[in-house]
């Protein structure tokens, strides 16, 4: 189920012989991204379990999980303890090594560095986007304001609006019947 997510449908292409065929591509490939680089072969990689530090208790500390990876032609070491199993930390170390390895190959045409420039892209993409937002929220109610100051300050106290948003109020002095039996 999770592969048919990552197929995307483009729309059909007519052959040379006029038939009309569908055919789809994955996701990286409509992203233009490379594949995952491979790991290199295990006659490069030197293997050793360690035991581990930090948080996962007794059982990280008393087993030997970690998995330290030492590539022979580069030198690159890569350590791995973000679980607890040995077979998954072998897995992840592997993948390191096999992005480090290619950062260090291929360097501008990495997978990692299309992938943080991808990313980095969105990143002011969204920025810009919300910063235009904010800029046209911002000039709005500028635009609210001026108009306000200029409605209430072209109106005179005594002159009557017609405007219905807006009322003027004239303060008479009430007379209440109590007020008229009192004599001063």
């Amino acid at each position: 189920m999770n592969m048919l997510r990552r197929i995307h449908r483009i729309p059909s292409i007519t052959s040379p012989a006029g038939l009309s065929r569908p055919f789809t591509c994955t996701a990286l490939q409509a992203k233009n991204l490379p594949p995952r680089p491979k790991p290199p072969p295990d006659s490069e990689i030197e293997e050793s379990f360690l035991k581990g530090s930090g948080p996962g208790g007794q059982k990280i500390n008393k087993t030997n999980s970690a998995v330290q990876l030492k590539h022979v032609p580069t030198g690159i070491v890569i350590k791995s303890q973000a679980t607890r199993s040995r077979s998954q930390n072998r897995k992840l170390a592997r993948e390191l090594l096999a992005q480090k390895l290619d950062d260090l190959l291929h360097g501008e045409q990495s997978r990692s560095t299309i992938v943080g420039e991808v990313k980095r892209k969105k990143a002011a993409s969204a920025a810009k986007k919300s910063r235009r937002k904010y800029r046209k929220l911002e000039e709005d109610r500028a635009a609210d304001q001026t108009q306000n100051e200029d409605s209430t300050t072209s109106h005179e106290p005594s002159a009557i609006s017609n405007d219905p948003w807006t009322t003027d109020v004239h303060i008479q002095e009430s007379r209440h019947p109590q007020d008229e039996n009192k004599k001063p």
